[in-house]
């Protein structure tokens, strides 16, 4: 009883820790991952001594990467594999190659032999798989194309755990001259043979039939069931667990279960992650540290740096630009889990020794440790990439008797309409993509920020009798407005309005015009909903004429009052009832406002 209460203080303590470190790590800008490993290491045996065996830690959540692949799996259909082929066996074998070869040198400067230098390096080379995702997913540039290119080198690594464990053995002293294990190598390809027929020809029929059975527990023991038996399955046949759990997700891609699955995954996912980086951060040696402080500082600095440079170099090599060779090599400049794995088996088999072990163990969990530290300052201290504004007109001595500042999904159906009555518009925005996106629908966008006043002049804010301001973040509208207001007094200014505070607060600016950018698109989704609901068209009218006068009324008792309350979507206007400039020409040009618009927007 007494151990099962420890066990329980333990699980709490683990909760606990990264309950209360992650959080304040996000909060101060450092990010997750570095609060779990900060977790770590104070309640760890090297800390607060809350913990004296965090391999075991280790051990169970080793699962959260397996997971973690498993999802990620889920992502990555056949074909999409298929297309990334050259990245994963070109770029992933010619950076690994470079890596390998300068780590290596790295360790005989060091003194080290060149068969101990190898393994050094080849496990250093193995980047942190669970860092990188973490990150990245973080950041929210997995499915972008420098995110898919980090992935294929991070899938080619994890395939290579396999190869270098065989070599790990054959280059240990206690290795006979039985040759070559071909059972195992039968084994481990019928295995993974076994999972590829099962994924194509099971597992659909599988979920299936749990699906009849409408029990939504079940669907989720059967998820965990299909990715912790594939990970045992490989683990068994001597391949890697992650790789396992990948393939399994792979095969589960294009099943209609797909959702459902990761659904079911994701919080066992992140719960056993956490539980990883935690782990990694008990097992930092202070000791070790502290005993070998020159060897272990030199060696993170000069692994580092080294692997970093030869990432860039390779990089750069094969066609990426500055930016994203420099956001790789930062990314992947530490080494990983597998290095764990790595040495822990060269050390068994006496290729390496118990101290070269835990240096090496040391100057891999250092590197992890510093990732994101690194990442963090080179986002603050570096600077911006440069725009390329090729293709895009910048505004000079314009001017029409409109001006549309902003041209995202609100100010494209704007601007339409002043177009559609042959009214001479002049439209900036400040996203060189979607300015070249929207030329290829015939509009003339320039490129200018609406709140400098030297692109105002040079756009025609001084000729202008109307300027519309449509971007949709309400402190760069406010800014504009005021500008504007006092620069340009005679222009009549109209502003999309971001919510009912946002509204308050242009009121009193004293635009002419402000509409709350849902409000009338939201009262036409009720109207139709009233439609469906079949309630007579005359009733749907009065009420939603009803509805615009009660919030009318509302808001300006709050301008009146002084008390903004919270809520969305109003339309106010000090402008006259509008009269025709000039009678219409032609159709309204119809512009999907996706077609041209940030999908962030």
């Amino acid at each position: 009883m007494a151990n099962n209460s420890h066990e329980l203080v333990q699980v709490v303590t683990l909760l606990g820790a990264a309950v209360i470190a992650v959080p304040f790590f996000k909060r101060i800008g450092l990010g997750s991952v570095l609060g779990y490993l900060a977790a770590g290491l104070i309640i760890g045996p090297f800390g607060l001594r809350l913990f004296d065996n965090p391999s075991a830690i280790l051990h169970v959540a080793e699962l959260g990467v397996v997971m973690f692949l498993f999802v990620i799996g889920l992502e990555m259909q056949p074909s999409h594999l298929w297309s990334m082929r050259k990245d994963i066996f070109g770029l992933g074998s010619a950076q690994i190659a470079v890596c390998t070869a300068a780590l290596t040198l790295i360790g005989m400067a060091f003194g080290f032999s060149p068969v101990v230098s190898f393994i050094s390096g080849m496990g250093f080379v193995l980047t942190s798989t669970a860092i990188v995702f973490q990150i990245l997913a973080e950041k929210g540039e997995i499915g972008m194309s420098h995110g898919q290119k980090m992935v294929s080198i991070l899938l080619f690594e994890d395939l290579l755990i396999v190869p270098l464990l065989a070599l790990v053995a054959f280059l240990s002293p206690q290795h006979t001259s039985n040759g070559i294990h071909w059972d195992g190598i039968f084994i481990a390809i019928a295995a993974m043979a076994g999972v590829i027929a099962a994924g194509i020809w099971l597992l659909n029929p599988f979920f299936r039939m749990l699906a009849r059975a409408r029990a939504r527990e079940v669907l989720t023991a059967a998820a965990l069931l299909v990715v912790l038996g594939t990970a045992l399955l490989m683990q068994v046949s001597g391949l890697s667990m992650a790789m396992g759990a990948f393939l399994a997700g792979v095969l589960l891609s294009e099943s209609s279960f797909r959702h459902q699955i990761e659904a079911d995954i994701e919080p066992f996912r992140g719960i056993l992650l956490g539980l990883f980086f935690i782990g990694v951060g008990m097992s930092l040696d202070l000791n070790v540290v502290s005993n070998n402080i020159p060897l272990i500082v030199a060696g993170v600095l000069a692994m580092m740096i080294g692997k970093a440079l030869c990432i860039y170099l390779v990089a750069r090599f094969m066609g990426s630009s500055h930016s994203e060779s420099l956001d790789r090599a930062i990314l992947m400049a530490q080494g990983g889990e597998f290095a764990f794995v790595l040495y822990a088996a060269a050390a068994q088999a006496g290729v390496i020794n118990q101290e070269v072990n835990a240096n090496m163990t040391t100057i891999v969990v250092l590197s992890m440790v510093l990732t994101p530290i690194v990442v963090i300052l080179m986002k603050r201290f570096m600077p911006k990439p440069t725009l390329s504004l090729e293709g895009v007109d910048l505004p000079q001595d314009l001017s029409g008797c409109t001006l549309v500042i902003g041209f995202g999904r609100f100010g494209q159906v704007a601007s339409q309409l002043l177009l559609a009555r042959d009214i001479s518009v002049t439209i900036i925005d400040s996203d060189a993509e979607r300015i070249r996106n929207a030329r290829n629908f015939g509009f003339q966008i320039y490129y200018g920020d609406g709140t400098r006043l030297d692109v105002l002049r040079a756009s025609g804010a001084e000729k202008a009798g109307l300027i519309a301001v449509c971007v949709d973040d309400p402190k760069v509208a406010n800014k504009i407005v005021e500008l504007v207001k006092h620069e340009f007094p005679e222009a009549k200014i109209l502003v999309r309005a971001y919510d009912r505070i946002h509204a308050r607060e242009l009121a009193l600016a004293g635009v002419d015009f402000h509409v709350r950018e849902l409000f009338e698109s939201a009262l036409v989704f009720g109207q139709e909903a009233l439609r469906v609901a079949e309630v007579p068209e005359d009733e749907i009218l009065a009420v939603a004429e009803d509805i615009r006068r009660r919030d009318r009324e509302r808001f300006e008792a709050e301008i009146s009052n002084g008390n903004a309350e919270s809520g969305r979507g109003f339309m106010h206007s000090n402008l006259p009832k509008p009269t025709p400039l000039v009678e219409p020409k032609r159709e309204a040009v119809v512009l999907n406002p996706e077609d041209t618009e940030d999908s962030s927007k």
